[in-house]
């Protein structure tokens, strides 16, 4: 059954991909697992993942306050959206089944165009 979390989900199809906002990830992952978790892009062996980390804004011993974890998740996003992959990713928080756990995260393959996807790699 698909999760939805507001009348804006899933967003009406258009020609030009909507982009990811900062407010609208908070509230997908928050809305999904009860925490707000970190989000990384990591570059392995020439390609790019986006990896849900097992860390958490909420957690005491997390290492950022709210306004630089917003700023942090407001780059993975920019860079998200430049990639093409917004709706990829959206969909993903939407309906990945699992959830982080200590030591092992989440991992969404990215599949940019090649162009795009240099920038990162060389």
């Amino acid at each position: 059954m698909p999760l939805y979390f507001d009348d804006t989900f899933p967003p009406s199809s258009s020609d030009r991909p909507i982009a990811l906002e900062v407010d609208e990830v908070l509230k997908l992952v928050k809305g999904r697992w009860g925490v707000t978790y970190d989000l990384q892009i990591v570059v392995r062996r020439n390609r790019l993942y986006l990896h849900m980390m097992w860390s958490f804004l909420e957690q005491k011993s997390f290492p950022l306050d709210e306004k630089a974890f917003r700023g942090h998740l407001s780059n993975v996003i920019e860079i998200l959206n430049r990639l093409g992959q917004a709706e990829i990713v959206r969909k993903w928080l939407c309906y990945v089944m699992a959830k982080p756990k200590v030591g092992q995260a989440l991992s969404l393959p990215l599949y940019p165009e090649k162009l795009k996807l240099e920038e990162f790699l060389f």
